[in-house]
C-alpha cells in the first residue's frame, strides 16, 4: 500500500515547526524531521487508516468517531512530547 502525505498533515506539521517526508520504513506512513534535519520520529502504521483518510473514505461524522476513538486509545502516551505516539496524534489525527 503506498501513502501519500496528505494537506492536513503538511499544515499540521508547519504549525509544531517540524518537517514530514514519506517513511524510509516501509511499515510506517511518515517521517518527521525537526528543523535541523534530524529525523525524530516514524509515525503511522501503513496497514491502518488515519483521520484525513477516514474523511476521504467514509465523511467526516464516521471520521470524528474514529478520531475519538483513537485519542482515548491511546491517551496514555500521545501527549508527552516528543515521543511517536505524541507526532502520530499531532501529524495524522
Amino acid at each position: 500500500m503506498s501513502y501519500s502525505i496528505t494537506k492536513y498533515t503538511r499544515d499540521r506539521a508547519k504549525t509544531l515547526g517540524v518537517v514530514v517526508k514519506k517513511s524510509s520504513n516501509k511499515k510506517k506512513k511518515i517521517d518527521v524531521f525537526n528543523k535541523d534535519g534530524k529525523k525524530i520520529a516514524s509515525v503511522g502504521a501503513i496497514g491502518y487508516m488515519d483521520y484525513p483518510s477516514y474523511i476521504k473514505s467514509k465523511g467526516k461524522e464516521y471520521a470524528d468517531k474514529r478520531r475519538t476513538a483513537y485519542k482515548k486509545r491511546h491517551q496514555k502516551y500521545r501527549n508527552i512530547k516528543g515521543t511517536n505516539s505524541y507526532y502520530a496524534d499531532k501529524l495524522l489525527w
